[in-house]
């Protein structure tokens, strides 16, 4: 946020209101995070493993031409993180 983004991070806050053990709910997670990341600028990466679900979204972002990065990557372009 302090580098002028507003995050959005699907599975922080559809768990809420879907239930991933019910296929159709699991879908329905699936496509709304898809959707999302359709309306996105740019893709942002955080923590230090990548899970399968974190590696297609980056592979969806590069079809879709859409820039992925890390969060380090952000900072640094904003004069906030470490060099």
């Amino acid at each position: 946020y302090e580098a002028g983004f507003s995050p959005i991070c699907p599975p922080l806050y559809l768990p809420l209101f879907l239930n991933d053990a019910v296929p159709e709910e699991h879908k329905s997670g699936i496509d709304m995070s898809r959707d999302l990341l359709r309306r996105s600028h740019v893709l942002v990466v955080c923590g230090h493993s990548m899970t399968e679900a974190m590696k297609n979204d980056i592979a969806v972002a590069q079809r879709l031409g859409i820039t992925a990065t890390t969060l380090e990557g952000i900072l640094t372009v904003k004069g906030q993180g470490r060099r």
